[in-house]
């Protein structure tokens, strides 16, 4: 049995090394038979094998779906064109040196051809030969040839976008880094094909201008060795040499043509999931066209003098591939309707009654709906602008907050109005409103002084009042200090404040799991100490929840888990643990608020209502803050004017506070302020500079 074995892999290898020696070795046969002259027999041989050969090609050629399926073509066109040009070099030596020995002198195919295509008229051959050389120069070959021109640049021009897509659906989550790889990887073979293409379309073309001038060169030089070296009359060193060169031209030339119909077929190709009949069948038989054409047909049949008898014909043939054609599409209808029926009648015992698990869950963390009037913001394949901007909404999130956002479900709702758009995040609605496709939102800016006519509402992110503008309007609106913000732009800056404000509630467990994966890479014994040997998952889940819901980033995890690593303490609550590690990755919330080298503004309470709170919360204990609301009322009131009096200075303030009240003062402001944070005194770093920017106090009834 091993020797079997052994015998077997040593037949595999020989089969191997003989199949990478092919091609070698043929290259090298097709050079010597433009060297040392062939005998007849071996002429028809290889012309016979040339016929075959371009017949094979173009029936692959008919037989891909996609161009990229016949991706050696290119090298498989240039071998075949060597080998033809080869067979006219030694054809032409046996014809100038035999010719004057009869019609047979270079092999019965050269003879057959001479003999039974042009009927042994020379004449005929002649203008036969001609008619090929135009259709395959003029019509097929330089067809193909621009085709191929004009496909390889707009392939090489659209490379920057494919690439620039796949990045964006990988960094997206839609890719594996497998999936992108290969996409890569075809769009690289991809251009090279039609590049290659475009040069070898130059090939089929040289061809067609070599046959030309062999043929010349086999008339005129018969003609002067017939006349001059063996004394034949004119009439029989023509009707030798011309007949001879007029076949080896024919046998030729319709390789050559049948090359360059393969090369049309594949430069011309779409890309489908059929071959090019069952494509071109499907698309031609639309029976409206059919009904139509056998009429004007029938009408021609009519007239007096037209070979009415064939025009008939083909009007009833016309007529009756229509029919089949109806009679084929009534049937599927009706089988459809039939099965319709079947569902109607069986529908109180199974399908209509059935409720399907899909149609009342969705399982997607973040979903938008649109109105039936934005679908034209997305198109068939889930691409659009719209989609655009979404992706890079999530990229742009995903590396502030520290994690990958969850990809958005982009569906249509019929239940909502045209111009309407639902965001959800998991099954609760956080956002909601109106925008218009195909106009623009003006919104004004300090220098707006002038009112733009148009559609007035309030921008859905900020609130401020706006105007949906038309799309020529345009460079007026921005002449007039108006910043103009296309429809996908709106929805996608709205879709970016929602997720910022519930990014705590799209982080899960498997998330973090997968963030202390990638962080094993580069200091596992930090991952393995801390999670789950002091902290279990879910704890480090809940503290990193904590932290997102307070805006401050999670990027940094390796100082999360340092932080967490040197708590003793087992027995504090996510909640007090996310208190503690606050402190070593604040950092992340005030560069964000405030650039390196500029100070950061805050607003602080005054001395009296401070303590005033101080004194609350120690007498609330346990129970957590509790204020009266007229005083929640006032202190809010107060902090919204001093922020919004500070956005219009284009500075973003945060709140400083007292460490013992700042949680609680934090989670109070958040239900009425969106755009305010809460530091303690001692999460201000010491190199930072603060400006003091306004001060709340209630017993002046003002802010300073």
């Amino acid at each position: 049995m091993n020797l079997t074995s052994q015998n077997i892999s040593q037949h595999f290898l020989a089969i191997t090394k003989l199949k990478s020696l092919a091609l070698p070795l043929g290259i090298l046969v097709l050079i010597v038979m433009m060297v040392i002259p062939l005998p007849s027999y071996l002429l028809d041989v290889f012309f016979t094998s040339n016929i075959l050969l371009s017949l094979l090609i173009l029936m692959v050629a008919l037989h891909t779906f996609r161009p990229l399926d016949f991706s050696s073509f290119p090298t498989v066109l240039l071998f075949a064109t060597i080998l033809r040009l080869g067979l006219n070099v030694a054809s032409t030596r046996i014809v100038l040196s035999q010719g004057h020995t009869g019609p047979d002198a270079a092999g019965k195919v050269i003879e057959a051809f001479g003999s039974f295509v042009i009927a042994g008229n020379y004449v005929v051959g002649i203008f036969v030969f001609a008619i090929l050389i135009i259709i395959n120069l003029v019509v097929v070959t330089k067809g193909a040839g621009r085709v191929s021109e004009v496909s390889a640049r707009f392939t090489l021009d659209a490379m920057p976008g494919k690439q620039m897509a796949i990045d964006a659906d990988l960094n997206a989550g839609l890719l594996t880094s497998e999936d992108a790889k290969n996409r890569r990887e075809e769009i690289g073979k991809e251009a090279d094909f039609y590049g290659a293409m475009d040069g070898a379309s130059k090939f089929v073309k040289g061809d067609a201008i070599a046959g030309i001038l062999i043929l010349l060169i086999n008339i005129v030089g018969g003609l002067t060795i017939g006349l001059a070296q063996h004394d034949l009359p004119l009439s029989t060193a023509a009707e030798n040499y011309i007949i001879l060169s007029v076949g080896d031209g024919l046998v030729a030339q319709i390789p050559s043509l049948l090359l360059a119909i393969s090369t049309a077929i594949i430069v011309t190709r779409i890309s489908s999931n059929h071959d090019l009949s069952e494509q071109i069948g499907s698309q031609i038989g639309v029976k409206e066209a059919w009904l139509p054409s056998s009429a004007v047909l029938f009408l021609i049949g009519m007239i007096p003098g037209m070979p009415n008898f064939l025009f008939l014909i083909a009007s009833v043939l016309s007529f009756s591939i229509w029919f089949y054609l109806y009679k084929n599409k009534s049937n599927d209808e009706d089988k459809k309707e039939l099965l319709t029926e079947d569902d109607k009648i069986g529908s109180d015992q199974s399908e209509n009654n059935k409720i399907e698990l899909d149609e009342i869950s969705d399982n997607s963390q973040i979903s938008m709906q649109l109105g039936y009037g934005l679908i034209q913001l997305v198109d068939d394949n889930n691409e659009g602008p719209l989609i655009s901007r979404i992706t890079g909404v999530r990229k742009q999130l995903s590396k502030e907050l520290g994690f990958i956002v969850p990809q958005v479900r982009v569906r249509d709702d019929l239940s909502l109005d045209s111009n309407t758009y639902r965001i959800r995040i998991g099954q609760t609605i956080v956002g909601e409103d109106n925008i218009y496709p195909n106009l623009l939102l003006a919104i004004p800016s300090d220098n707006s002084q002038t009112k733009i006519e148009g559609i007035n509402v309030k921008d859905p992110s900020f609130k401020m009042d706006s105007t949906w503008i038309e799309k020529h309007e345009m460079s007026k609106a921005e002449s007039l200090g108006y910043m103009v913000v296309e429809p996908e732009a709106v929805i996608a800056t709205h879709l970016n404040q929602l997720l910022n404000k519930y990014s705590s509630e799209l982080i899960g467990q498997d998330d973090v799991q997968s963030l202390l994966d990638n962080l094993s890479k580069t200091s596992p014994q930090l991952v393995s100490l801390t999670v789950p040997k002091i902290f279990p998952l879910n704890i480090l889940t809940t503290i990193l929840k904590t932290l997102l819901s307070e805006r401050i980033p999670i990027n940094d995890l390796r100082k999360i888990l340092e932080k967490l690593s040197t708590i003793n303490n087992k027995n504090l609550s996510p909640y007090e643990l996310a208190e503690i590690v606050r402190s070593s990755i604040i950092g992340l919330l005030i560069q964000q608020l405030a650039p390196l080298n500029q100070p950061l503004p805050i607003i602080s309470f005054s001395g009296n209502l401070e303590q005033m709170i101080l004194n609350i919360a120690n007498q609330s204990g346990e129970n957590g803050l509790i204020l009266e609301p007229s005083l929640i009322q006032k202190i809010v009131s107060s902090i919204n004017n001093a922020v919004e009096k500070l956005q219009n200075e284009n500075k973003k303030p945060v709140l400083i506070t007292a460490p013992a009240i700042r949680k609680d003062i934090s989670l109070m402001l958040r239900q009425h302020i969106d755009n305010i944070d809460v530091l303690s005194f001692t999460e201000l770093p010491d190199d930072k500079k603060i400006d003091v920017v306004a001060t709340i106090d209630l017993d002046q009834e003002n802010t300073n």
